[in-house]
Parts: structure tokens; C-alpha cells; sequence
């Protein structure tokens, strides 16, 4: 069964830092390009990164860029996505997902991706 587990979400003051963890199992880990996205009430889902299965490159949304670094530690299955200099437009809930094939230009979209976690809220008060 294919599990995907966001963890290390919570209530953080504006410019305050989180780090969420997503820990995988069912599926070779190191076979999957990996990325975030999040929800917020009433909005669509927003790309906010995605990492490539081999090597260490990664994207970001204009909206996070500068602020947001995503890894992957291929012994663990997990991912983690440290996120500093919150702001409060970046309360939502945040979503891991896996694709076996990213196309690069098309990384944002979460049609590209065959499994997902649950979410984890992340709530930055101003």
C-alpha cells in the first residue's frame, strides 16, 4: 500500500520558520521525482516546489522562491520542505505528492502526479 505522511505542520507567527517532513512507503522512493503543493480555503491548489529523483534539482512557485528549499533523503523515503520568512498568505494546507515521470514544464500541475499524502495545516499568524 502507498503511503505518503506529511508531518511538522502547525501555527508559527509571521517570519517564523517550519519544516514539514513527508515519509514515504509502497513505492521505490529514490524512483520518484517528488514536490509540494497547498490549499488554501477557497483557492486551488498551488505548486510550491517539486524535486527530481536523480541529482538535486528542484523548482519553486514564484511565491516561495527565496524562502523555501526542498530535499529528499533517499535512505529515509522522505522529503522535507524547510520553509523560513512565513507569511501569512502562506497558511494553507500543504500536500506531498509522487510521479514516476515529471515532464519539467509541466511540473506545477497536479494532474503530473499519481499519489498524494493527506496534508499537513500550516496556519502563520500576522
Amino acid at each position: 500500500e502507498v503511503q505518503l505522511v506529511e508531518s511538522g505542520g502547525g501555527l508559527v507567527q509571521a517570519g517564523g520558520s517550519l519544516r514539514l517532513s513527508c515519509a514515504t512507503s509502497g513505492f521505490t522512493f529514490a524512483n520518484f521525482a517528488m514536490a509540494w503543493f497547498r490549499q488554501a480555503p477557497g483557492k486551488e491548489r498551488e505548486a510550491v516546489s517539486c524535486i527530481r529523483r536523480v541529482g538535486t534539482a528542484t523548482y519553486y512557485g514564484d511565491s516561495v522562491k527565496g524562502r523555501f528549499t526542498m530535499s529528499r533523503d533517499n535512505a529515509k523515503n522522505t522529503v522535507y520542505l524547510q520553509m523560513n520568512s512565513l507569511k501569512p498568505e502562506d497558511t494553507a494546507v500543504y500536500y506531498c505528492a509522487a510521479t514516476k515521470y515529471v515532464i519539467v514544464s509541466a511540473w506545477h500541475r497536479p494532474d503530473q502526479y499519481d499519489y498524494w499524502g493527506q496534508g499537513a495545516q500550516v496556519t502563520v499568524s500576522s
